[in-house]
């Protein structure tokens, strides 16, 4: 898995100049030649570019073949919590979203989950609002910066969120003072981009090649990056802004250094700019999961994983007219993983989004 920060600076592609027909004086012989010889080139470029192009479009017909089936299960579950402050998007296929997709893309699929505090306006507002967002700054150009746009997209998306939802705070009576998490997976074809701010988290089930005994084991990968007070850069940032860290919180109070909202900390170093991340999903995945922190209070990503699989490889479920058995298993483990949490007593609203992925 790569981080944004070390993909490839973009190469700088010169623009098509368009012939104007000129008057021109008579040519000597050598220039004749000369034209001639340069008429073959780019009659012999014109060629190699058409057969490139005739693969490109081939392997394009290929990929869109071979994308992954994404499908996504919720469980939500208020727990102790007087208020249910999450919030939670799945589009499987956001073209719809999307003003045009790029020629090169064949589809983009979005996931996210908000986990609020101080209220659930703030995470009511990023799921309404962040992939409208998105759409309208998805990158339509170059598919050989595709990377770096999807990364200034993101970070553009976020803080114009971010702004959005403070601004229409600030201008409440009183003032909102409502922040969010945001863990959001934008699957573009086959990569998986993630950004995240705050302690939710995204995990993806990658089953290892089979071992000498023929069994396939399961692989737990961290797709995202917690943001809390206690880790030293965040602690950092926060200190260098004026603000202090106590009992792991920002000035106390906040348990999270990055959010949506939160607009009386971001004078003290709480930030809306999200740790991004990408990944290639390969025919070895099972799922991604995808949570607030109320289920990892409670699970290790791994332990999550497993439960999840354990369930999926259980005996028959209920049958429903409407989906197949391998669906009801995943909704049930679904329902069963966020039921579980709190069970071992997680006080906190539980949110779970599962993402499966088949070839």
């Amino acid at each position: 898995m790569d981080l944004f920060d070390d993909l490839p600076e973009p190469t700088q592609t010169s623009a098509p100049v368009s012939a104007a027909l000129t008057a021109q004086p008579q040519n000597t012989k050598e220039e004749e030649e000369e034209e001639e010889k340069g008429l073959k080139r780019k009659r012999e470029d014109a060629e190699h570019h058409s057969d490139r192009t005739a693969r490109e479009e081939e392997c394009g017909e290929i990929k869109k073949v071979c994308l992954p089936r994404l499908r996504g299960f919720v469980a939500a579950r208020r727990g102790e919590r007087e208020e249910m402050q999450d919030a939670h998007v799945m589009l499987p296929d956001m073209s719809s979203c999307l003003p045009t997709l790029p020629g090169h893309v064949s589809r983009v699929s979005y996931f996210a989950v908000f986990d609020g505090h101080g209220g659930a306006r703030a995470s009511q507002f990023a799921a309404e609002h962040l992939h409208h967002t998105l759409a309208k700054k998805f990158p339509t150009g170059d598919p050989e910066n595709m990377d770096k746009l999807i990364k200034k997209c993101l970070l553009d998306t976020f803080r114009q969120t971010d702004e959005e939802f403070l601004k229409k705070a600030s201008s409440q009576k009183p003032a909102w003072k409502d922040g969010s998490t945001a863990t959001c997976v934008l699957v573009v074809d086959d990569m998986v981009y993630v950004a995240n701010l705050g302690d939710s988290r995204a995990v993806l089930c990658r089953m290892e090649a089979a071992a000498a005994d023929g069994q396939r084991k399961p692989v737990t990968l961290a797709l995202s990056k917690e943001h809390n007070p206690t880790i030293y850069e965040e602690r950092m940032r926060i200190q260098r802004a004026g603000g202090t860290v106590r009992d792991g919180r920002v000035l106390g109070v906040l348990e999270v250094s990055r959010s949506i909202g939160d607009g009386q900390y971001k004078r003290c170093g709480v930030i809306s700019t999200p740790d991004l991340r990408r990944c290639q999903l390969t025919a070895n995945d099972r799922f991604i999961i995808l949570a607030c922190d109320g289920l990892f209070k409670v699970f290790s990503a791994d332990e999550a994983v497993k439960f999840v699989l354990s369930v999926l490889q259980g005996g028959s479920v209920e049958q429903h007219p409407e989906l197949t058995e391998e669906e009801l298993k995943l909704e049930a483990a679904c329902q069963q993983l966020a039921g579980e949490a709190v069970r071992r007593g997680c006080a906190d609203n539980v949110t779970v989004i599962l993402v499966s992925i088949g070839y």
